[in-house]
């Protein structure tokens, strides 16, 4: 990494320092759990809110994609669970850490262990005057592990996300996808449970982007790890089981997929979409469905026995077409 804000090279938090645990709310179990977030700017006199009360649970072991136009609130959300910004308001919590709650030193410390982040500028990534293996080492030098474990591991990573021959190579005589690979390996150096990628894959061409996003799969099936990717690619998106856009700094659908297998042994993916519920009971209706049906400012609801039905104001049609 390349600044100092950056998870994998922060500052020692030391091998003894504790980070407090919290709970999440009764009830709600999971990796990464975000509880009314809100996040607010401000500056010149303007206030820009971010996020606005953004709800989310992601459980141990998943592999997410995260889709959303710019402005959404992605990048805020991906800097707050990096431990790279703060919230404003509500609650977040990653591996069992409120991180609203901890200090200074105990955040450095949980970059350090908790959470790896892999930026899309490759540049950003790795420190150009040492090799791959080099910047795998560092996270781990800096932690103060045992440096015959540290050598061990970082061979382990670089075979397993399949650069070893690159071991010794500097980042500029490294492809990008040999770069983001290598940055990803130094993410894990320090065994993280969560791995953040804000667009790992949007400096590189669709080939090279695939080796990148099976090295991300492989750290979330062979090694554990629950992994967070932000992405535009829909080749990206399409291969996860989970995708969740945010819009209006709230998360505002998810697509769930899964296999299917035909009679004649075909398996193939099949997606569905839903609407988000918040904690508040909110829902952010699609804005291709709200614009088609001319729905404005309110709408009907009407409970059935095993469903809402949702229908436009027909008390406002009439005024909308006089108007």
């Amino acid at each position: 990494m390349t600044e100092t804000g950056s998870p994998a090279l922060a500052g020692d938090g030391g091998p003894t320092e504790r980070i407090p645990a919290d709970q999440p709310p009764t009830g709600v179990d999971g990796m990464i759990v975000c509880d009314r977030l809100v996040r607010i700017y401000s500056g010149d006199g303007i206030e820009v809110q971010a996020l606005q009360g953004l709800d989310l649970l992601i459980a141990d072991g998943e592999l997410t994609a995260l889709i959303g136009a710019a402005g959404s609130g992605k990048s805020t959300l991906m800097n707050i669970l990096a431990g790279l910004d703060a919230p404003t308001a509500g609650k977040v919590w990653v591996a069992g850490r409120d991180l609203g709650a901890i200090s200074a030193k105990q955040r450095l410390a949980y970059r350090r262990r908790t959470v790896g982040f892999i930026w899309q500028q490759t540049s950003r990534n790795l420190l150009p005057y040492l090799t791959a293996r080099q910047n795998v080492l560092l996270p781990m030098r800096l932690g103060r592990i045992h440096r015959r474990e540290r050598l061990r591991r970082a061979g382990f990573l670089l075979d397993t996300l399949g650069i070893a021959d690159c071991a010794d190579r500097t980042p500029d005589r490294l492809s990008g996808g040999e770069q983001q690979r290598a940055a990803i390996a130094t993410a894990l150096a320090n065994e993280p449970r969560v791995l953040l990628a804000d667009e790992p894959t949007g400096e590189l061409d669709s080939s090279t982007a695939q080796d990148v996003f099976s090295a991300l799969q492989t750290a979330n099936t062979e090694l554990g790890v629950t992994v967070l990717v932000v992405t535009h690619d829909p080749a990206v998106s399409s291969q996860v089981r989970r995708t969740l856009a945010i819009r209006d700094g709230r998360t505002s659908s998810e697509t769930i997929r899964h296999a299917a297998t035909d009679e004649h042994g075909r398996t193939s993916l099949h997606a569905r979409e839903y609407a988000t519920l918040d904690r508040a009971g909110r829902i952010q209706l699609p804005r291709e469905m709200t614009t088609r049906l001319r729905m404005r400012n309110r709408v009907q609801l009407q409970e059935e026995p095993d469903h809402i039905g949702v229908w436009p104001d027909q008390a406002a049609a009439p005024r909308e077409r006089d108007g």
